[in-house]
């Protein structure tokens, strides 16, 4: 089983793109942030034409999650995490009895200001959440953009980043604490050298100059990270026209 998790930064821009990878690499779920559509524009025949089944939770401008499967999606979430916000950022679904979660974690903006103390509130509901759902699912999986970067190894220059947004030791330990409840980064159990990384601003040459963060994750309860067999940050859709500036991420399992 193959599964992804993709920060497209506005799906109607880079449907050609994400088509194209699909096709390609012909993952068994990818989970999508920032699709930036409403549920009503949202590309159902194109994906369905590609062969894939999709749910989703769409806003206008901002934010919005999907997934796309090749299977059918069963016990269909969304909106789990501070529910009564407008903001799109989450959504969940089990496909062959695997539970994918899919997370659009807030930035945060600026470490003390408003958004950050959100940022932290929502990360604690998520970790509350994600708890339940550890407790119900033996064979899990959560995906995302976190926005965090988890350790100094994940950042390009740790000097520059320190106690910076995305970098900040609160964030960090918000992270380790979703992590505690007995999830793996499944990136890590197959490599551990710096430099791999899955965002890049789109300014000062920052992809081709490889000075970027890894805040897009993929992890995985201990049933499913024994069966984990790779995982991978796949940089070519980053060299694409106009391209998104996150990368997908990739975790292959084995079967059950």
């Amino acid at each position: 089983m193959k599964i992804a998790t993709w920060n497209v930064n506005s799906l109607k821009v880079r449907l050609p793109q994400v088509l194209a990878w699909l096709e390609a690499v012909r993952p068994d779920v990818l989970a999508l942030q920032e699709t930036k559509l409403t549920d009503e524009n949202f590309p159902v025949e194109a994906i369905t034409s590609a062969g894939y089944r999709a749910v989703f939770a769409g806003q206008k401008t901002y934010n919005g999650v999907a997934i796309l499967s090749k299977s059918m999606p069963d016990d269909v979430e969304m909106n789990f995490v501070a529910p009564d916000s407008p903001e799109r950022r989450t959504v969940a679904a089990t496909y062959d009895g695997v539970r994918v979660v899919n997370l659009y974690v807030v930035n945060g903006q600026e470490v003390g200001s408003e958004k950050y103390e959100y940022k932290l509130r929502w990360l604690e509901q998520a970790a509350r959440y994600l708890e339940t759902q550890i407790e119900s699912w033996r064979d899990l999986v959560v995906t995302g953009d976190f926005n965090i970067a988890p350790e100094d190894r994940d950042v390009h220059d740790p000097d520059a980043w320190r106690e910076k947004i995305l970098c900040s030791t609160p964030e960090r330990e918000a992270l380790k604490n979703i992590l505690s409840l007995g999830l793996t980064d499944v990136l890590r159990l197959h490599s551990g050298e710096s430099g791999l990384f899955s965002w890049w601003d789109y300014r000062a040459a920052a992809f081709r100059r490889n000075l970027g963060l890894r805040i897009d994750l993929i992890l995985a309860t201990e049933s499913m990270r024994d069966r984990c067999t790779g995982c991978f940050i796949d940089k070519a859709p980053r060299k694409n026209d106009r391209p998104s500036d996150h990368a997908p991420v990739v975790a292959k399992f084995k079967a059950r």
